[in-house]
């Protein structure tokens, strides 16, 4: 990224959703337009059908399908499509879904090719999304695909709370099967290295949640605390890290124990995302860590209950810009410091130690 303002890709979320709302929202305020250079993958049109329904403040935009002409002063909304696209506000519907598919595929190629800094996507419903051409349970695989990455971590987080997924969008029954010692590993060294790089954190303190009720109660409600989490915990700490656990995660959050941490590794999404939802009060930002790029979102749903009312609160939207801005920053600073031989030397040397220790 270069000193200039960053260029930040925008996505529509599904279409019958709150998303084009929010977006309108959040960049109807100008001072947004100091910071960054938004493009939203659209079409007037849709862009046009929400202004007329957000009417608090004027939407000024210019329209493009050439990156090279972008207004650094204006939202630039690139044209993915010219045709008309039915809309039904909080309506799930196929065409709703299939060109929210349509704006983040656009949008993560032209990332891809470096033409965007970083993208905050909108959010997409799984009902109309999932086909043979979009074969993903939600963003975060789709981008773990998309960038090659070995693994990604999902990380939901505001200014007091940190909360990793070790499993994401799957069954409850299929959880206890998934985590293994090696998925675990994984899982962590991502969140150490995205604390570090991406958070200038440079010893993460971390805690790790248990599995079952009371985090197994000493093997009584459930072995997989004392045979997986427990060995990787100590793992970590054998090599100076700061690693703990595993939680009661009832008592973790009940007791603010979150507050002595940098980060928290929960076994599933519920267990951590309750929580932090609820502490969070709609000002989290969602982010898929372990990408070689930055992509953010706001950390709630498509919202049908509530969309096309203009009543839509665009708080975690506006922070996962905010956000998204915020990280690349951190990494180009993170670069900057390790540029120098010497210590880049130093800091590697440190990863291969550790990761060869744990994967003994």
């Amino acid at each position: 990224m270069s000193n200039e303002k960053p260029i930040i890709g925008i996505t529509t979320g599904d279409l019958n959703g709150i998303g084009t709302e929010l977006i309108i929202k959040t960049f109807s305020d100008n001072r947004m337009l100091d910071i960054c250079t938004p493009v939203v993958f659209a079409s007037n049109k849709i862009i046009n059908y929400y202004r007329r329904i957000v009417t608090e403040q004027p939407f000024n935009f210019n329209s493009t399908k050439d990156l090279s002409k972008l207004n650094t002063r204006q939202v630039n909304i690139f044209n993915c499509w010219e045709e008309e696209v039915p809309l039904q506000p909080g309506t799930l519907t196929e065409p709703a879904g299939k060109y929210a598919i349509r704006s983040l595929m656009v949008a993560a190629q032209c990332l891809k090719d470096g033409q965007l800094d970083a993208i905050v996507t909108a959010p997409i419903h799984k009902a109309n999304t999932q086909t043979p051409d979009f074969p993903y349970t939600g963003h975060t695989p789709f981008f773990k695909e998309k960038f090659n990455a070995k693994d990604v971590l999902m990380l939901l987080y505001n200014e007091s709370l940190k909360v990793a997924l070790a499993t994401e969008h799957i069954p409850v029954a299929k959880i206890t099967a998934t985590i293994t010692k090696e998925l675990l590993q994984s899982k962590l060294n991502i969140l150490r290295d995205t604390l570090i790089k991406d958070f200038g954190i440079d010893k993460p303190k971390i805690a790790v949640l248990g599995l079952n009720p009371h985090a197994g109660d000493d093997g009584h409600i459930g072995g997989e605390e004392q045979t997986i989490i427990k060995p990787v915990i100590e793992l970590y700490q054998q090599q100076g890290h700061l690693v703990y656990g595993p939680f009661s995660a009832d008592a973790f959050f009940a007791r603010g124990s979150y507050t002595n941490f940098d980060a928290v590794l929960a076994m599933y999404h519920d267990q951590g995302l309750v929580a932090f939802k609820t502490l969070a009060q709609g000002h989290g930002v969602n982010y898929t860590a372990g990408l070689s790029i930055i992509r953010t979102s706001p950390d709630h749903g498509t919202a049908f209950d509530i969309a096309g009312k203009n009543i839509a609160d665009p708080d975690s939207f506006r922070e996962a810009v905010y956000s998204a801005i915020d990280l690349l920053k951190q990494r180009r600073e993170y670069a900057a410091n390790t540029a120098n031989p010497l210590r880049r030397g130093k800091i590697e040397k440190e990863k291969e130690d550790s990761e060869e220790k744990i994967e003994a």
